[in-house]
């Protein structure tokens, strides 16, 4: 198993926090976010190599970054050649990117690179092996408002995935899905003929649909928290409950 960062953003809700400093290396409670996401990644067993991929702008950070960390998964840092939020690839454009240039051929991880969360992706690895489909993740939400920011899954007994909606004006569900993904090897082929269609490269959600009329999708329930950092008041309000913590 592979797995991808998605850290090619610019991030620019969070200026001046995020001018000259790529979000996944903001630092919470005296750690960065890129770091506590890879400390998660590193137990899991079956996964060999993490790609952080991001732009032309913040790879020397990123680089940097992997020169001096001290884990024992493989680190690679890939520099999808933009210079700005204009001309970004988009999530699933930089996935495919990855696969390109990287030539991917393994069961992949991908998540968002400013995510901060309580669950183990062990426990989401071990799921993934379980069911033996393409699998995302999911958390009940109880706040209306927040559902119809989401993306939201209507799901059966057994967590196959029925439907996905990005942002509904009325959810089917309280089952909202965060940047957290499993892929199996043979599905890789499919971003490439999902962009070549023309579909949207952008937010790596709406690949979902897209597979859904392909494939069984399984969605892994987590309990506890997870929490996005989009804006500056929910950074300070994310540092502050991991200080607490």
């Amino acid at each position: 198993m592979k797995a991808i960062v998605l850290a090619a953003g610019y991030a620019t809700r969070l200026y001046p926090l995020t001018k000259d400093t790529p979000k996944p290396l903001l630092e919470v409670a005296g750690t960065t976010i890129l770091d506590f996401i890879v400390a998660k990644m590193e137990k899991v067993e079956s996964l060999d190599e993490i790609i952080i991929v991001t732009n032309n702008k913040f790879a020397g950070h990123f680089e940097a970054w992997a020169k001096d960390a001290d884990y024992s998964k493989k680190l690679t840092v890939v520099n999808d050649g933009s210079l700005t939020n204009d001309t970004r690839l988009g999530a699933i454009g930089d996935i495919q990117y990855v696969i390109d240039s990287l030539k991917v051929d393994d069961d992949l991880m991908i998540m968002a690179g400013d995510n901060l969360f309580d669950f183990e992706l062990t426990d989401f690895a071990d799921y993934f092996h379980d069911v033996d489909t393409d699998c995302i993740t999911a958390y009940e939400e109880s706040d209306l408002n927040q559902q119809k920011r989401a993306g939201i899954v209507e799901l059966t007994d057994d967590q196959l995935v029925q439907s996905f909606e990005e942002k509904p004006d009325q959810p089917k569900s309280p089952y909202a899905v965060p940047a957290f993904y499993l892929y199996k090897k043979e599905t890789l082929p499919l971003f490439k003929t999902y962009l070549n269609e023309g579909n949207n490269p952008d937010a790596p959600g709406h690949f979902i649909p897209y597979l859904l009329d392909k494939k069984p999708v399984h969605a892994f329930l987590f309990e506890g928290k997870r929490y996005d950092i989009g804006t500056v008041e929910s950074y300070e309000r994310v540092k502050k409950i991991f200080e607490n913590k």
